[in-house]
């Protein structure tokens, strides 16, 4: 027996140690080197793109601005601090929720990033959404300039994005489109909820509203066609990560205002009026102006 195993080893029998030697190597410089999950890339400092279709945001230390990623600025220096991007995708819109930034890329992806130590969160696709966002094939789509079509992208992102800063219950970001919305746990992205309208019918993106605590979604029941088709009365649709199942009786052009961070005026025309729910109670606020019990001592005020 041999004391020295690699003198025994003739040169032929060598090459198959040195090229799994190779081969190791290059695994390990190709998971060194392989791109982040999902295209991520945190840059610290300065990035090589300058922030287009700039959004800022009230940060206590940074503003936040969206485009093509996302561009954290000092706010007493203006100095870059650091950037997020994702290949391939753009940032469109972003929502502030407690130190994260809850980003809506172009992609149909929703991210969370952590602005204190710019970790990101987690991940979550949305079936459709890139499409929706796009507007493609629908009514005078053909005819948009190019700044039309980002402008439709960045007006629908905003649109769709809904963050509630639940502080009993976990803050939670819900994201509307016609055909579905989906609510996921701000913390650790987790779905909590999701919901699709009736058949024939649209939720709402624009005039969905939210306070700290729910989100209300109106939906849009059109006619099917023809003087016999029955129209489904408008509504509004409430959920929040204790009830997913709460509904408003509205007429389908009801528009909703918060008032605070669990009120909202309910504008519902001129003939049943405006009224105030409280998201946090589950319950319409007694009329403005009328005593809600008898000999009650104070009226309520839809101004709160």
């Amino acid at each position: 027996m041999s004391f020295n195993p690699l003198r025994s080893l003739s040169p032929r029998s060598a090459l198959p140690a040195a090229a799994v030697l190779l081969v190791l190597a290059a695994g390990a410089a190709a998971h060194a080197n392989r791109p982040e999950p999902f295209g991520d890339r945190v840059v610290p400092g300065a990035s090589d793109a300058s922030p287009v279709s700039a959004q800022s945001t009230g940060a206590e230390q940074a503003d936040l601005q969206v485009g093509p990623g996302v561009e954290a600025y000092s706010r007493s220096t203006g100095e870059r601090l650091w950037s997020y991007r994702r290949e391939g995708a753009t940032a469109l819109h972003l929502a502030r929720v407690g130190e994260d930034a809850v980003v809506l890329w172009d992609d149909g992806m929703i991210t969370a990033v952590n602005t204190a130590d710019h970790s990101v969160r987690w991940h979550r696709g949305f079936p459709d959404l890139a499409d929706w966002l796009r507007a493609d094939g629908e009514p005078g789509a053909d005819t948009r300039t190019e700044e039309q079509r980002e402008q439709t992208m960045l007006q629908r992102a905003a649109d769709a994005l809904h963050p509630s800063d639940d502080k009993v219950n976990d803050a939670f970001v819900t994201v509307v489109t016609p055909g579905l919305l989906m609510g996921f746990r701000e913390r650790d992205g987790d779905l909590r909820f999701n919901s699709r309208p009736p058949a024939g019918c649209d939720f709402d993106p624009a005039r969905t509203a939210q306070t700290d605590d729910a989100v209300l979604v109106p939906r849009l029941c059109p006619p099917a066609g023809g003087s016999a088709a029955r129209q489904l009365p408008g509504g509004v649709m409430v959920f929040s990560l204790t009830d997913h199942g709460g509904f408003l009786n509205t007429g389908p052009d009801v528009v909703m205002r918060p008032l605070d961070g669990h009120r909202v005026m309910v504008e519902d025309g001129p003939v049943i009026g405006s009224w105030v729910y409280d998201t946090r109670l589950g319950t319409r606020e007694a009329a403005c102006g009328t005593a809600a019990v008898p000999f009650a001592a104070a009226r309520p005020s839809c101004e709160k």
